[in-house]
């Protein structure tokens, strides 16, 4: 088969990884994607390396055993916890989105805050790439456990996200950030509610933006590029497809078909590996 016309695999633990699967929409409209949600075990980011290194593999052979050319793991917790662990075990090109959020941050700021999940927060991976591209700039950490749930429960709207938010933005505030970098691609649905938060010169770094240009200078280097049509995105979730297709409909703009994946069939990728 052709590899060019292969599809590119995205996966997060939900919906989150939307926000990185508009941005190939927008800046690779011709590759084809496989998209994966991990509802049934979401959130990630209270989870301990060991499980998400675990889920990561079982997703991973899962994705590579539906013909995929090229894995982003739109998930921070999994980029911050996995992704150097598993790079030396597949043979496929696997991005994750803190080395690309990391650079678009340094690229606008020098006092940089950073809202993760708590996992990712506790991993330190957003501040060490963060200052290994410029030492000079300071960054702030802060893990949001409810963002995540509050999310996927389609509660962006409800005033207590707004007192939740708040609360995780104190710290911010308070040492006069410049750049606030969405650590958990899940967080760009909450921008209305923290752009009413935070000062209106604070600037918004998405790493899914970057991401997306890393995923084309990957391509354009291995030679794997789709210039013909793509074809229409599969979804896939381990959990209830209902919720998912509810949530994404007003994200996506369209109301996307969305088949379950169990459990037993990812961890039969793993076994049978």
């Amino acid at each position: 088969m052709n590899k060019i016309r292969l599809p590119i695999g995205v996966f997060d633990s939900g919906v989150g990884g939307l926000t990185v699967l508009q941005e190939i929409y927008r800046q690779l409209p011709n590759e084809s994607i496989l998209y994966f949600g991990d509802t049934a075990r979401l959130p990630y980011g209270t989870r301990s390396q060991d499980e998400i290194i675990q889920f990561v593999r079982e997703i991973l052979h899962w994705m590579v055993g539906r013909g995929v050319k090229l894995v982003i793991m739109a998930c921070n917790t999994s980029s911050a916890l996995a992704l150097e662990v598993v790079r030396s075990e597949f043979d496929i090109p696997i991005l994750g989105v803190i080395l690309p959020g990391a650079k678009g941050a340094v690229e606008v700021g020098k006092r940089i805050g950073v809202i993760s999940t708590p996992a990712t927060a506790k991993s330190n991976a957003y501040r060490d790439a963060i200052q290994e591209v410029n030492p000079d700039t300071l960054v702030w950490q802060v893990g949001c456990p409810e963002f995540v749930p509050l999310i996927e429960g389609d509660r962006i709207q409800d005033p207590y996200t707004r007192q939740v938010a708040e609360g995780y933005l104190e710290s911010l505030i308070e040492n006069q950030i410049d750049t606030l970098v969405y650590g958990c691609t899940h967080y760009p649905h909450l921008a209305p509610v923290l752009r009413s938060i935070l000062p209106p010169d604070v600037i918004f770094v998405n790493p899914a933006v970057q991401t997306a240009i890393a995923a084309a200078q990957e391509l354009d280097l291995l030679g794997l590029r789709n210039l013909r049509q793509a074809l229409p995105t599969q979804f896939y979730v381990s959990g209830d497809p209902k919720p998912f297709v509810q949530i994404s409909r007003q994200w996506l703009g369209f109301t996307p078909r969305v088949l379950h994946v169990a459990l037993p069939e990812l961890t039969a990728a793993l076994q049978a590996a």
